[in-house]
């Protein structure tokens, strides 16, 4: 067999397969075409019910003294005796005796002073009898008018009650001066710093120690002006008592526990801060070291504490999860015909957990939870029914 005849057998094979692969294509079935249903997402939603809810104003301070001050000494001398109480930390009682100065050179102060308290007694004495004296011989002698000071010895007299009257000012000095070698404490308080002991000596001014008022303590607490709004601050105006203030909540953690302690906002500052544009109100806890019956450890000062102040009550507001916001001002509604919706609403507090919402809803409308970041209005939507319906947790109490 010739080349020809090769080439020519190959080219028939070819055209015949094509031709059968053709055939093949343009005889088979076409696939059906099926409708995919669109994609309904599944959303978790909360019936709008109004209620009312108490505002808690969130804030933290440092515990601070009422009232503090630096005990000092008023005499000179030697320190001769000290209180077991005036340590770093002690607790002491108004009137306690805290410390006593050598009173020897004062005790002869006293006597000295008395001594010329009765000579100057003595003088007065003699000159009152030198007066009368003096006016009988004025009135035996017969001269018409009325006598001169002089003649009568009046400014004798005068000098005599002056003299007396500097001596007894002297010997009350000397009996305060060594009724000041004892130091007491002026108030029950607690000993932040002693700065003297046994044996050193004084001088007037030298300051014994640093002591603070145990009755009472106090907190500074920042506050926005938005969140003043909530409160009924006690500010107060001249001539007019000061308003009790809101209850307070302070927590803090002592010994790895978190204790608890309950006082009251008693005054407010009179500016506000300049950098931060806060207001600055004051709590006060009474009794802070006193021993709780369920063992509440005592708020001492310096401790940080974090701070609730109760607010107003807001009434048939609506009270959301913050994360359902949108941008702080929306929400996405489910309509009874399953589709969303997006609704301006008013929000009139807000904090980490929670919205309370005053317009923009209506009772029983469904709230959507579900995040949905390509969500138009319109779409679809299908509800989450579980066993256990989901509700909005509620912090604030009337």
């Amino acid at each position: 067999m010739n080349a020809f005849v090769k080439t020519l057998l190959a080219v028939m094979v070819l055209g015949g397969s094509a031709a059968i692969g053709l055939n093949l294509l343009t005889t088979a079935p076409r696939p059906e075409k099926k409708k995919i249903p669109p994609m309904v997402p599944v959303v978790e939603v909360i019936q709008a019910q109004p209620t009312h809810y108490r505002i808690q104003v969130p804030s933290q301070g440092s515990v601070t003294p009422r009232t503090r001050i630096t005990l000092a000494a008023q005499v000179a001398g030697v320190v001769m005796e000290i209180d077991p109480s005036l340590r770093n930390g002690g607790f002491f009682d108004q009137g306690q005796t805290l410390a006593r100065i050598d009173g020897v050179d004062y005790e002869h102060a006293v006597t000295i002073a008395a001594a010329e308290v009765a000579k100057a007694r003595l003088s007065l004495s003699e000159a009152r009898a030198q007066a009368d004296q003096a006016r009988r011989d004025w009135k035996k002698s017969g001269l018409d008018g009325t006598p001169g000071d002089l003649a009568v010895h009046r400014p004798q007299l005068e000098q005599a009650q002056a003299l007396l009257a500097a001596a007894r000012a002297r010997l009350n000095q000397a009996r305060v001066d060594q009724e000041r070698t004892r130091i007491q404490a002026p108030f029950a308080g607690r000993v932040l710093e002693k700065m003297v002991d046994v044996g050193q000596f004084v001088s007037r001014g030298t300051v014994i120690a640093s002591i603070y008022a145990v009755d009472s303590v106090e907190v500074r607490l920042p506050i926005t002006d938005t969140h003043a709004a909530f409160l009924r601050l006690p500010e107060s105006y001249p001539g007019e008592t000061t308003p009790e203030g809101p209850p307070v909540t302070l927590k803090g953690v002592v010994g790895g526990r978190m204790q608890q302690w309950q006082g009251r906002i008693v005054r407010t500052e009179g500016t506000l801060d300049t950098r931060t544009r806060q207001l600055w109100v004051i709590a006060q806890i009474d009794a802070p070291y006193a021993r709780a019956a369920e063992g509440r450890a005592p708020l001492k000062v310096g401790q940080h504490v974090e701070a609730t102040i109760k607010g107003s009550i807001l009434k048939n507001v609506f009270v959301i999860p913050r994360h359902a916001l949108l941008e702080d001002q929306h929400l996405r509604i489910v309509t009874e015909t399953m589709e969303l919706m997006t609704r301006a609403v008013q929000v009139a507090w807000m904090d980490r957990e929670q919205a309370v919402l005053t317009a923009g809803l209506r009772t029983g409308e469904s709230i959507c939870l579900t995040p949905l970041p390509y969500a138009i209005d319109g779409m679809k939507v299908r509800i989450h029914r579980p066993e256990t319906p989901v509700t909005a947790t509620r912090r604030g109490r009337p």
